[in-house]
This record gives structure tokens, sequence and C-alpha cells, in this order.
């Protein structure tokens, strides 16, 4: 597509991987929504970025609905959703609590599967659409003390390949993105003590993956990107 004709709605877009997707399909000239459930940091960031922005809890139907109605209000259409918004917590088997399972479930999940449905609302409607959920190498992979965060981000890539199937007739490219490891504030709210790198990967990386599928001629569309540092060691 013309990333110039893009109308976009990126959840979970006020840190990391997110607002830099924002940002940069911003800066190639699309429409932009970002999206998050804390309205003082999307209202920080939009002006920041120059987009346009709207409060939304990924895991409340009632604002996924509204965060569209937004959208298609404010730029007249949606034709992209960056399905973006995550969490994660890690921990033994034995140690992971159903709250923290539950937890992730609800926003990796059931947050992606709430904004996709509603995108396909319209996209379908509209004979033409682009989802793009952003997943992890965790979505291919499982790992120890990952059940949690793996088991959520498995369904995505399930989810994915569903909408695929679903959506294809209508027009609409169903596309899914597996970030390695990002220095981003994702692993420290996870409880990482994670340290930064000139070799380690970066959220514009992840960024400049997602506009260049989007930028594809129409005709065809990439399926899956795993997205690795070269040599995140440095040697």
């Amino acid at each position: 597509m013309d990333i110039k004709e893009a109308k976009v709605i990126v959840t979970g877009a006020t840190s990391g991987i997110g607002l830099e997707i924002a940002r940069l399909l911003k800066e190639h000239g699309a429409q932009v929504v970002i999206s998050s459930r804390n309205p003082d940091k999307v209202e920080k960031v939009a002006n920041e970025l120059g987009v346009l922005g709207c409060k939304a809890d990924v895991t409340s139907e009632e604002d996924i609905i509204a965060l569209f109605e937004f959208g298609i209000k404010e730029m007249g259409s949606v034709n992209v959703l960056i399905n973006n918004a995550g969490m994660g917590r890690f921990g033994s088997l034995i140690e992971t609590s159903v709250e923290d399972f539950q937890a992730q479930w609800e926003v990796n999940t059931k947050g992606l599967f709430l904004a996709g449905r509603e995108a396909a609302k319209h996209f379908v409607e509209n004979k033409y659409g682009n989802i793009i959920n952003i997943g992890s190498t965790a979505a291919t992979k499982g790992f120890a003390n990952g059940s949690a965060y793996v088991a959520s981000k498995f369904a995505v890539s399930g989810l994915t390949q569903c909408w695929r199937a679903e959506l294809r007739p209508h027009n609409v490219r169903v596309m899914q993105v597996n970030p390695s490891e990002v220095i981003t504030d994702f692993a420290e709210k996870a409880g990482f003590d994670q340290k930064d790198s000139a070799y380690k990967l970066k959220s514009s990386e992840i960024a400049h993956v997602v506009v260049s599928m989007l930028a594809m001629r129409d005709i065809g569309f990439i399926p899956d990107a795993s997205i690795w540092a070269t040599n995140p060691w440095g040697h």
C-alpha cells in the first residue's frame, strides 16, 4: 500500500515498539491514532509525534469499540490495525499464579482479539484492510519459565492464521511480526535486568519491518516475519 494513504490505529503505542511504529508511520505520511490505557501518556506522546490519541484499555470491549469509532470519525476511515499492546510476566510453572496467567491472556490474547474483530468488521465492509499482529519469537518456540507468556503468544499465532484464512477473500492482509529480544521498558516491567547494547535490537528495527510489510504492493503480502539481532553479544 501507499503509506501516505494509510489510516492507522496502533495499540499500546505510548512506549517501546508501538511508539516507534507510530513515529515511523507518521514520518512516511500516514494518519495515525495511538492508544494506551493511560490517558496522560496518550496525550503526551500524541502531541510529541503529531498524531491523534485515544485512551483505550485493550481488555475492554467498550474501549475498543470506542477506539475504532474515534479513528473512523477523525480519519474518515481506518485501513490498518497494528495490534501491538502486550505484557509479560515470567516464572517457573510451579510459581506461576492463575492471576499472572490470566492477566497475560487478557492483554496479549483477548485484547488482540477484540481489536482484530473490530478492524475486521470495518475492513470486510470496505473490502480492504491490513492487520499486523505483534507476536514474539515466543510465539514460535517455548522456553523455561515462559508458560503464561508463551501460551498467550502462541495463541496470537493461531488467531493470525485463522484471520488470514477468513479475510483474504475480502482483500484484507493479515500479517504477524515476531520480535526477538528488543531493548524497551517491556523487560524492566517483566522483572528483567536488561542491558542496552549497540548490538541489540531497538524498537526502530521492528518499526522498519512493520512499515516495509505494509508498503509492499497490495497484490501480495508477507505472512510472518521474525526479527533477530545478528550478534547480540557484540563479539
